[in-house]
C-alpha cells in the first residue's frame, strides 16, 4: 500500500493487521494531530476511523473493477489525549454490494475507548472505455 504523499503518510497512520473482516492501525498523539489547545484532535480521530474503514472496504472489492468512498461518517469523542499512540480498531458490520458499513472503535495504549465511530463506504464501478461512445 502506497502512503507517500498521503493523509496517512501525513499523520503518521501505519497499518497494523489487514483482513477482511479486522483492520487495526495506529496513529501518534504529536505535533501532527494535536489542536491549538494541544490535545488530539477531533478531526484526526475521525481522519483514522475513515481510512481505517476504507482500507477494510478496499480488501472486499476487486480493485480493477470497484472503487470505494467514504459516503458518511461519524464519531463520538469520548476522552481526550495529548500525547502517545491511539489504536482504530475497525471491523464490518454490513458489506453489500454498493455499500459497506463500518464500525471503528479508537483506544488508547490502556485500551479505553477514545472514540467510537461508524463510517458508511460507497463501492463504485470504474467505468470502462471499451464500449463507450462520445459525441
Amino acid at each position: 500500500m502506497e502512503l507517500k504523499n498521503t493523509l496517512m503518510n501525513s499523520l503518521g497512520i501505519e497499518v497494523q493487521t489487514l483482513d477482511k473482516d479486522l483492520v487495526i492501525m495506529t496513529m501518534p498523539v504529536d505535533h501532527r494531530t494535536h489542536q491549538p489547545a494541544g490535545f488530539l484532535h477531533g478531526g484526526a480521530n475521525v481522519a483514522l476511523a475513515e481510512t481505517a474503514a476504507s482500507v477494510g472496504a478496499y480488501n472486499h472489492v476487486d480493485p480493477e473493477q470497484f472503487s470505494v468512498f467514504g459516503m458518511e461518517i461519524n464519531a463520538n469523542h469520548i476522552k481526550s489525549k495529548r500525547d502517545g499512540v491511539v489504536t482504530a480498531k475497525a471491523v464490518p458490520r454490513h458489506i453489500g454490494k454498493t455499500t459497506m458499513v463500518w464500525e471503528i472503535n479508537i483506544v488508547d495504549e490502556q485500551e479505553e475507548l477514545i472514540c467510537m465511530s461508524r463510517c458508511t463506504i460507497g463501492v463504485v464501478p470504474k467505468r470502462t472505455t471499451g464500449n463507450s461512445t462520445k459525441k
